[in-house]
């Protein structure tokens, strides 16, 4: 899954493909690089970042998800609001990813189910300005499993068949770097929930900080590529169903090399 941000204040990216024609430049050149779906999103979810009104998130995502689609792209919407997932259906997408796993907005559940598309359910404790307050856990695994199994119930409840369902830990969203790393290395424990699961570690700053310098500075985002490879083949080993990521053809290598460790005889 390929990273496109039409946001002037992402983390990794902000304002690079802020413009519709650079958004699309973009998702084509990372489908060319090997993504197999390309995720769009509209609004940054970095810690401290403030929503944005959702007429304007609609401004951004729409146009670029209408042409990547058109030219028979698959497309994947990164919201957490009912109706931009559903005008971003209309107009080709056909996966919502959202970060808040249908907490942000009790609509979300209902669409799903009523359009029966595949839906990433990710561990969230709120939004951006307040969620690393919320990093506090007696067992991260069990813990964050146990939220995610509630969300899941939430929207079959509401409809949704098992199969629309992909699980998502939620790198970096109200955890701590130490979390990060025990939810990783314990995917085995998300896979037994019975759905697919995505990784979204791309760039996060739990890398930066483990990449720092001898001063304690973090390595800037963009120059922590390699350790989100290292993370893709590691993940993919472990049978992750997708990664998320912003730089596409070093991780597709690193799903390939695994694919090939493990089907060697």
């Amino acid at each position: 899954m390929g990273v496109v941000n039409v946001t002037p204040d992402s983390f990794s990216d902000g304002g690079r493909y802020f413009r519709v024609h650079d958004a699309v430049a973009h998702g084509f050149e990372l489908h060319r690089q090997g993504a197999d779906i390309i995720d769009v999103g509209g609004e940054s979810t970095r810690p401290g970042a403030s929503r944005v009104d959702e007429e304007e998130e609609l401004r951004r995502v729409i146009p670029v998800i209408r042409e990547l689609t058109a030219d028979g792209l698959l497309v994947s919407v990164d919201t957490m609001r009912a109706r931009v997932a559903e005008r971003a259906l209309e107009v080709g997408a056909c996966l919502v990813n959202d970060v808040s796993g249908g907490l942000a907005d009790p609509d979300m559940a209902a669409l799903i189910a009523e359009a029966k598309i595949p839906y990433v359910v990710m561990h969230w404790r709120g939004h951006s300005t307040h969620m690393q307050q919320r990093a506090h856990y007696d067992d991260v695994v069990a813990e964050v499993r146990a939220e995610l199994e509630a969300r899941i119930d939430a929207v079959l409840r509401a409809g949704a068949e098992p199969d629309q369902i992909v699980v998502d830990p939620g790198l970096g969203f109200a955890k701590l770097p130490e979390h990060n790393w025990t939810l990783l290395k314990h995917l085995d424990a998300f896979q037994a929930i019975g759905r697919p699961v995505l990784i979204g570690a791309s760039r996060k700053r739990f890398l930066a900080k483990l990449l720092a310098a001898e001063d304690g500075t973090p390595r800037p985002f963009d120059q922590c590529d390699d350790a989100t490879t290292a993370v893709t083949a590691l993940a993919a080993a472990a049978g992750a169903w997708c990664v998320r990521v912003h730089d596409v053809r070093p991780s597709v290598d690193a799903v390939r090399v695994a694919a090939a460790w493990q089907a060697a005889p």
